[in-house]
């Protein structure tokens, strides 16, 4: 029995203890069972994130938001109590223009800080849904999405540059408007760290800055950080085809294990499990350019490296769970080390990270650039970004990171803990 609590922000959960101790113990000896049968596996994963999707109700908000982190809290309990690390939790809403239809431009901005202050005090991340842009305004609301992130420390947005096959060059010009107002007005450009111009990305995705919902809520998802399997199964492996069935069968181990998870916490809550986003995004230490330079002996971006990154995405798109969001290779510059590294060195570019999305990832993500570049040179880049995917009708998305006062050849110094530093390489043209 899924027990409301009238507590507030309070994300205790009052569930019978024997309920809910029979059903872990189901998903414990069942996933158990799954590890073995596919055998081999790696450490696992830690959840990057656990996504509740609410239809937000100016009106009745709060208590949306407390319904939705008492289910988040009893399924990262849930987790826990099968030996996994949760890093955060999060509630999206449906695209927040809305919502917010009618308001006044300083009604819309308070509303955004009395969220923000609400996710600061609660402890979760939240995206208040991707832009939809009104002809003829889209400069106004741009400046009003890039407001709202300048004067919010836990919201996350996007604008959608491409939708069913179809680019929106106005909404392109638009999300560039965006990353330079925020490159401007916040410490260091960071506040581009929280928002993305999102193409063909679909609803339910846990991965921010491009999250919402487009149904009526009371939904989840989750999104693993395994890039560990990938680590795990290339090191050591002597070709391609021992380490991929390495890596296919630690993933379907961990993913089954997860979604059996994510199962027991829809019957005991209510909420409806809608996926899992099988991504296996690096962070830190936990490299997928490591990983990938494992198997192929080379530097990442040398000759082989899009063989592995096609490799990854087909066991990715075989495994045999319930699949939302990008589910494809992920290579955020800044947030893997390895990654970082080989930017800085010159053996990875952005034209690279295009041509490795064709066959894998999400497009170009946490990528530094210099302070110089237009709106018009990051609506060129973005632009080439919804071509792709328009082209080959897959998620992708930008989060582009212009950086005030440095130049080619500079050191970026982010003081984010998601972020590592490195130089910023040069364009063709700004």
């Amino acid at each position: 029995m899924f027990l409301a609590s009238r507590e507030g922000p309070n994300v205790s959960c009052g569930f019978e203890r024997f309920t809910l101790t029979a059903m872990l113990t189901i998903v414990l000896l069942f996933g158990g069972f799954v590890v073995q049968c596919y055998g081999r596996t790696a450490e696992k994963p830690k959840v990057r994130a656990i996504t509740a999707f609410i239809f937000l109700d100016r009106d009745n908000y709060k208590a949306q938001i407390f319904d939705a982190l008492k289910m988040l809290g009893f399924a990262k309990s849930m987790f826990e109590q099968d030996g996994y690390e949760v890093q955060t939790i999060r509630i999206s809403t449906q695209p927040f223009t809305e919502y917010t239809v009618g308001m006044k431009r300083e009604d819309i901005l308070s509303f955004a800080r009395d969220l923000d202050a609400l996710a600061v005090q609660s402890n979760f991340h939240a995206s208040i849904g991707p832009m939809f842009l009104r002809n003829g305004e889209e400069q106004q609301q741009a400046s009003l999405l890039a407001e709202i992130l300048e004067n919010t420390k836990m919201l996350n947005a996007s604008i959608v540059v491409a939708r069913n096959g179809a680019i929106d060059w106005q909404a392109i010009g638009a999300a560039g408007h965006v990353m330079k107002l925020l490159q401007e007005n916040t410490k260091q450009g960071q506040g581009n760290f929280r928002f993305s111009a999102i193409a063909n990305v679909p609803a339910l995705t846990p991965f921010f800055p491009g999250s919402y919902d487009e149904g009526n809520g009371h939904q989840f998802t989750i999104a693993l950080q395994s890039a560990n399997l990938v680590q795990s199964a290339f090191a050591g492996a002597v070709d391609h085809v021992s380490a991929i069935r390495a890596f296919t069968e630690s993933l379907n181990a961990q993913a089954k294990v997860v979604e059996n998870i994510g199962l027991a916490i829809a019957h005991q809550t209510g909420w409806e499990y809608m996926g899992i986003d099988l991504s296996p995004a690096p962070l830190g230490d936990i490299s997928i350019g490591g990983a990938i330079e494992d198997l192929t002996k080379q530097p990442f971006g040398a000759s082989g490296t899009m063989t592995v990154a096609a490799e990854i995405t087909a066991v990715l798109k075989a495994a045999l769970v319930k699949q939302v969001g990008y589910s494809g290779l992920m290579l955020p510059v800044l947030e893997d080390k390895r990654l970082a590294q080989r930017w800085s060195e010159g053996k990875i570019s952005l034209d690279a990270l295009l041509a490795y999305s064709a066959v894998c990832g999400t497009g170009l993500d946490v990528v530094p650039l210099p302070g110089e570049i237009s709106e018009a040179g990051l609506a060129r880049i973005i632009g080439d970004v919804a071509s792709l995917s328009a082209k080959w009708h897959k998620p992708l998305s930008a989060r582009l990171l212009p950086v005030s006062g440095k130049k080619a050849g500079d050191r970026t110094d982010f003081d984010s803990p998601y972020m590592f530093n490195a130089t910023i390489q040069s364009l063709i043209s700004p």
